[in-house]
């Protein structure tokens, strides 16, 4: 609860208590699904490793003539919460990792401010090498890298999509809207239809600290419909 509040002061908001949420009950695979299970997460682990590599191994916009590696993605492969950013920054194209620095912390308060470790969530981005002087990605940019992005979706099956930042849903989305019209509100992401809240970038958060409050209404929003969902399907 004290790392939660600290999060909180971080953002700006008063305390908040969760209510209602208790953790789903464990139960114990036969032998066989087991089995059948593990096979299946070693398929999974060997398709995350083909598709890093084919990330790092991109040349299909002229982005990996001047970032200094790719960024893949980071966190739990088998997450429920997948979360969106634009592309990398200059701290993030350094690292490999995204969502470092300034604007990283934050993101990581914001989850905690629902009770969710950066450990526990996928955390990628549409591009995964870095537009100089963060420039907005162009369009070739987008057609050649939303592939990959999609790719990680179809292996994560997320339960829950959370999408920051104006680039991000709106080429997610193949929309203009503003984002101003997109936060706010339950979307829905691919055939599967899974659940997508859109907020704000936590870099555009700390350039413009009076739409904190925005920005957790989205969260809390976030946080109920996961809530809502009936138990994974695959679950055991």
């Amino acid at each position: 609860m004290q790392r939660r509040d600290a999060a909180l002061e971080m953002l700006g908001i008063e305390r908040w208590r969760q209510r209602g949420a208790t953790p789903a009950e464990s139960v114990s695979p036969a032998a066989q699904a087991g089995a059948t299970n593990a096979t299946a997460a070693r398929v999974d682990a060997d398709s995350w490793d083909r598709l890093a590599a084919e990330v790092a191994a991109c040349t299909a916009c002229a982005l990996h003539a001047t970032r200094t590696q790719t960024v893949f993605g980071v966190g739990d492969r088998n997450a429920e919460w997948l979360v969106i950013g634009e592309a990398p920054g200059a701290d993030e194209d350094r690292q490999g990792e995204p969502f470092v620095g300034r604007a990283g912390g934050l993101l990581n308060a914001m989850l905690r401010g629902i009770g969710l470790r950066r450990e526990q969530v996928y955390i990628a981005n549409v591009l995964k090498s870095r537009p100089p002087n963060n420039r907005d990605p162009r369009p070739e940019e987008v057609a050649s890298c939303l592939p990959f992005l999609l790719r990680q979706i179809a292996l994560l099956r997320p339960r829950i999509i959370l999408v920051v930042g104006r680039i991000a849903a709106q080429n997610l989305l193949a929309t203009d809207t503003p984002i101003g019209r997109l936060r706010g509100q339950l979307l829905h992401f691919g055939a599967e239809r899974t659940p997508l809240v859109v907020t704000y970038h936590p870099a555009y958060l700390l350039r413009s600290p009076g739409e904190k409050r925005k920005a957790w209404e989205d969260l809390k929003l976030a946080r109920r419909v996961h809530s809502a969902l009936p138990p994974r399907a695959d679950a055991t």
